[in-house]
């Protein structure tokens, strides 16, 4: 029998500069067709009733990229930031960002605290984009914000370290673990995304480069997922 909807869906966004070098374009074309698949993948998320969506945008090893690249980047986020406000709304999506928030730059900042600001109460998709983000340096912040807490209030009765608490300071504090990861491209590895969370999530690997994903591509790997089996480390009631 197949699963329900997974509630939340995770993608590593892969393959602008490839896209763009197999059209002799520069690598931000790769990067502004990228944005239409943005757009696809949100709304086929809506349309299959996902819950929360996460976009892996700019990793925090992308830093070491080409300034001028760097730059373009930055430049067309800032562009999508400010004219996808009023798209979010009429959506009624809440949007996120989650990473090294410090990294960005103070004109970025506004933009994203613009945007969380004013579709903080949307419920229809939580939609989290991932910025500046590393998973290894999130699971490293957070530990060093619980010794410092315990460290602060000493003679205070601190719980036991668990799986829970180490969560609620991880940067996706508030967002259920990933059901579904699917990375495009043809690459088959994680990339320091959501190492903690995706623990159980169902891994999809698809060769479509990222700008030319559809609702279409979005759609199958929830049907492969449908059809997968999550034991959490169980048996299966068929194989006892």
């Amino acid at each position: 029998m197949g699963l329900s909807i997974p509630q939340h869906v995770a993608v590593i966004m892969d393959g602008n500069g490839r896209w763009a070098k197999s059209r002799q374009l520069p690598r931000i074309a790769g990067h502004q067709q990228g944005v239409l698949a943005v757009r696809e993948c949100i709304s086929a998320a809506i349309s299959q009733k996902v819950k929360f969506l996460t976009l892996f945008g700019f990793s925090a090893e992308n830093w070491k990229r080409p300034v001028g690249e760097i730059k373009e980047l930055m430049g067309l986020l800032g562009f999508y930031l400010q004219h996808e406000r009023q798209l979010l709304q009429e959506k009624d999506i809440q949007f996120r960002v989650i990473g090294q928030r410090d990294r960005l730059t103070p004109e970025i900042m506004e933009q994203v605290d613009i945007l969380e600001d004013v579709t903080k109460n949307n419920k229809k998709l939580q939609l989290t984009l991932a910025l500046s983000y590393g998973s290894r340096q999130e699971i490293v912040q957070a530990i060093q914000q619980i010794v410092e807490q315990r460290l602060q209030y000493p003679s205070i009765t601190h719980p036991m370290i668990d799986e829970h608490m180490v969560s609620q300071f991880l940067w996706t504090s508030g967002i259920p673990d990933p059901d579904l990861i699917i990375r495009t491209s043809g690459e088959k590895r994680l990339s320091n995304f959501l190492l903690w969370q995706s623990a159980y999530a169902e891994l999809i690997f698809l060769d479509v480069l990222w700008p030319d994903f559809s609702k279409d591509d979005f759609i199958k790997a929830i049907h492969t997922f449908q059809q997968r089996q999550r034991r959490y480390g169980m048996i299966n009631e068929m194989e006892s």
